[in-house]
């Protein structure tokens, strides 16, 4: 006479189980929320060496979109004169890597999983110390992935010249992963950039 009142308590508890179980789930799969806040960027030699380089920005603007603004501001920049262009390089015994500012209108917007504009931002050309001019075809790429509190971005390999005309499609970030090859390990000077 008794059982079916504890049938009934044993499924109302095991609802309230599941419920929960379910709540926590989906707390862990919820989207990350907009970055937000001011970070240094760093670069890390292949030696290990992380030099600090200029910071960025991020501002909701709202829960899963932010703008950026990103400031290079170290004094490791040098001006080079390259190919009738100025650009601002960091000097070392055996890679010159210079910033190549994107030169087109764009967002200046991440999210927590697409980062293209910002890697747009954060393009590189590589030379050697003895080499004259830039050879556009020199292009690093850094790809970032959110990595606990950081970002950290891999080197890859691109072609500069890609960017030398405008895009037919400018709300497209142009450096799609088929224009983009993994750099071998250690191939580069600047192995990956951190943002943190």
């Amino acid at each position: 006479m008794h059982q079916p009142l504890i049938s009934l308590k044993s499924c109302i508890v095991k609802m309230a189980i599941v419920m929960t179980l379910m709540a926590i789930l989906q707390n862990s799969f919820a989207a990350e929320p907009a970055l937000e806040g001011r970070k240094q960027v760093y670069a890390v030699t292949r030696d290990g060496n992380r030099l600090a380089i200029g910071h960025v920005k991020f501002t909701p603007i709202d829960s899963q979109t932010s703008r950026f603004q990103l400031t290079l501001d170290s004094p490791l920049f040098v001006d080079h004169f390259l190919s009738m262009k100025e650009f601002k390089c960091i000097d070392s015994a055996v890679e010159v890597s210079c910033h190549v500012p994107y030169p087109y209108r764009n967002p200046q917007t991440v999210t927590p999983n697409n980062f293209a504009w910002l890697e747009h931002s954060l393009l590189f050309l590589f030379k050697q110390p003895r080499d004259f001019g830039a050879k556009l075809w020199n292009g690093s790429y850094y790809q970032f992935e959110k990595v606990g509190s950081r970002l950290i971005g891999r080197a890859q390999a691109i072609d500069l010249n890609h960017i030398s005309a405008p895009s037919d499609t400018p709300e497209l970030a142009p450096y799609t992963p088929d224009l983009r090859t993994d750099a071998t390990a250690g191939s580069r000077w600047i192995d990956h950039l951190v943002i943190e």
